[in-house]
């Protein structure tokens, strides 16, 4: 659940607030008592493309189960012959 945070004390502890903020606390800011806004911490995004020399990295140092051709293979049969 969020925790209340005033106009008023936004203004006047703002960097009490941003602390609030940074450690993860979901805020709901409010004009005489009335909810007007959430604010949330900021989240990175990570980009899901990766550069191949990395990927060849990830691969190498983690490579496939030498049995999961034959698991997949055997998945796709079944969906074939449903």
């Amino acid at each position: 659940m969020a925790k209340d945070v005033s106009i008023r004390e936004l203004r006047n502890s703002t960097a009490a607030v941003i602390s609030e903020l940074e450690a993860g606390e979901r805020l709901t800011l409010t004009v005489n008592r009335r909810p007007v806004a959430d604010i949330l911490p900021h989240v990175e995004q990570r980009d899901p493309w990766v550069a191949s020399g990395e990927l060849r990295r990830i691969v190498r140092e983690a490579p496939a189960d030498l049995g999961l051709l034959d698991d997949l293979a055997d998945i796709r049969g079944d969906e074939l012959d449903d």
